[in-house]
């Protein structure tokens, strides 16, 4: 009987994690800095992108602290990276808008 290591699936899942922290870091900024409704796909696609997006900013970092300690707050895993692009982003929006 094969023993499953669980290490790949802890990986992928800070990996996915980041992965969400950056796509929605790069639309906030995005959409922060660029007249998205100049075209009108780009304003549709915008509108129906931003309530989802807003969600994962808000939600990833909960979702990231609660990982990073069950792991004992390991620095070698991706949660921390995700946790400060999360808050970058915040920050940039918020004030740089």
């Amino acid at each position: 009987m094969p023993i499953i290591s669980t290490n790949n699936s802890k990986s992928s899942i800070g990996k996915i994690i980041l992965l969400l922290s950056i796509f929605s870091a790069a639309y906030c900024l995005v959409a922060s800095f660029v007249n998205v409704y100049r075209y009108a796909l780009a304003g549709a696609i915008y509108e129906i992108l931003w309530l989802p997006v807003l969600c994962i900013l808000f939600i990833v970092p909960v979702i990231a602290i609660v990982l990073w300690k069950k792991e004992k707050f390991a620095f070698s895993s991706l949660y921390p990276y995700s946790i400060l692009i999360c808050a970058a982003t915040l920050l940039l929006v918020i004030f740089f808008k």
